[in-house]
């Protein structure tokens, strides 16, 4: 795997798993689960390690799905640039780079 891959990858995982390094956004459906809901997922999320070629094509772990409590959960991670206008120039720099994870139910979508 490219160096350049490996290190978006790593900033992802760190903005999935602790939630660090970029902003977290959840949308209306996610809200409306309530706040003990919204922990849980949050917390699968963090652990979350079904990877594969079909959902990660690029291996930056930038996108999952999965099932819980009669909801399909889908997160994505986009870059972006500092300003949040335009795509990052470069999402293996975080400091040319703003991630945002978004966690949705997959009717959002």
């Amino acid at each position: 795997m490219a160096q350049k891959t490996a290190k978006i990858r790593a900033l992802n995982d760190e903005l999935r798993q602790y939630l660090l390094g970029g902003g977290a956004v959840i949308t209306p459906g996610i809200a409306a689960l309530g706040q003990e809901a919204v922990e849980r997922i949050v917390k699968t999320i963090a652990v979350y390690d079904d990877f594969c070629h079909a959902n990660d094509p690029h291996e930056e772990h930038d996108f999952g799905s999965f099932d819980t409590e009669g909801h399909t959960i889908m997160f994505k991670i986009d870059y972006y640039d500092p300003t949040l206008s335009m795509h990052s120039a470069d999402p293996a720099d975080p400091n040319v780079t703003e991630r945002v994870i978004t966690i949705m139910l997959a009717e959002e979508y």
